[in-house]
């Protein structure tokens, strides 16, 4: 250790998916450049709170280290973000550590992210094929179509969007930002516009667009700066051009 300073960790816990949350403080040794990764390791090793007494480690998700799993999202100092780029000497102390309780928690700060997988599935976030043999390059992209099309992909379904927003909650059955975006990415495809009709049809259904009250707070907390809000208006264009269109055919 290059100092004698401490950090300050103030954690919220629960031991069991329907136990009760309650908060734990620890003071771990301070080190340049740790992140709360680093500090959650440091407890992991010796488990004791501030007051002296052993404890059961702290349980928490984590995978590349490098903001591109996901698995380390939890709310810092009330925000939701990955805790691997989360910095000890740019935050404020005590820094205090909560699961984001959008989803079910299964432990400490460990979430179940289930609900997101079935989003992406109602919306078939995915390029469909026709078989498991070489099809080919398939058809090209426009350079420009292509490189925005790429910012919409960097989405690693960490759900920082989902626990931002005030539509997501136990009352609704909002699907979140990311799906949507995810259905304008796939949408434009040249392969996946084929099944475009099917994702806008599971945006126009319960928890679909509709449910969106535009808060914009997705947008604020997404660590890969992906355009949610454009992606959102320019769905709301496709659902409102097909609704259309699907009334004037009957």
């Amino acid at each position: 250790m290059s100092d004698n300073k401490m950090v300050h960790l103030i954690i919220e816990r629960q031991d069991t998916h329907n136990g009760k949350p309650y908060t734990e403080e620890f003071k771990v040794p301070h080190r340049p450049g740790m992140n709360v990764i680093a500090a959650l390791m440091e407890i992991q090793r010796n488990p004791v709170n501030a007051k002296g007494e052993q404890v059961a480690p702290v349980t928490w998700e984590s995978n590349c280290l490098e903001e591109i799993c996901g698995a380390c999202m939890m709310v810092i100092n009330g925000k939701p973000r990955q805790a691997c780029t989360a910095l000890i000497d740019k935050l404020e102390q005590p820094i205090r550590l909560q699961p984001a309780r959008t989803f079910p928690v299964i432990r400490d700060l460990v979430v179940d992210r289930s609900r997101m997988f079935e989003a992406l599935k109602r919306v078939k976030a995915w390029v469909p094929i026709d078989g498991t043999y070489d099809l080919g390059p398939g058809p090209r992209m426009a350079e420009r179509d292509r490189q925005w099309a790429y910012e919409l992909s960097k989405c690693f379904t960490c759900g920082a969007c989902v626990e931002a927003c005030p539509n997501v909650n136990e009352k609704t059955s909002f699907i979140g930002p990311f799906a949507i975006s995810q259905v304008r990415l796939f949408n434009t495809h040249p392969t996946g516009s084929m099944h475009s009709h099917e994702r806008i049809e599971a945006l126009m259904a319960e928890g679909g667009i509709h449910e969106c009250g535009n808060s914009q707070n997705c947008v604020q907390v997404c660590p890969k700066n992906i355009p949610l809000t454009t992606s959102i208006a320019a769905m709301n264009a496709q659902v409102n051009r097909y609704a259309i269109t699907s009334w004037l055919r009957k």
